[in-house]
């Protein structure tokens, strides 16, 4: 049974940085590109970043870039998003998955960035 296990310090000051990790069990993580999606309150769910297999590849979304740095360790079946001048609108509950996405949703770690 595939299982995602979001994790990370969720609270930090607007400018300052979090990073996010994702464990994942039950599943071969290390061919798949993964990607940190979030979802704020009343929002719908947005892919923010994505990794190829191999980590040689990445990829963010416009409202990220620059600021947030996804990466992963594949022997520990481990994606991790670094964040970076984090801002009030970053705020959400962020979740990893395969890029599609194609297993069972985890509960997400929330992120909350005060002013």
């Amino acid at each position: 049974q595939v299982q995602l296990v979001e994790a990370g310090v969720g609270w930090v000051q607007s400018g300052g940085s979090l990073r996010l990790s994702c464990a994942a069990s039950g599943v071969i993580v290390s061919l798949t590109t993964m990607a940190w999606y979030r979802q704020a309150p009343g929002k719908q769910r947005e892919m923010v970043a994505t990794i190829t297999s191999n980590g040689q590849l990445t990829n963010y979304s416009d409202s990220v870039k620059g600021r947030l740095t996804i990466s992963r360790a594949s022997a520990k079946r481990t994606v991790y998003l670094q964040m970076n001048s984090l801002k009030p609108e970053d705020p959400a509950v962020y979740y990893c998955n395969s890029a599609r996405p194609t297993w069972p949703w985890g509960q997400g770690t929330q992120v909350t960035v005060s002013s």
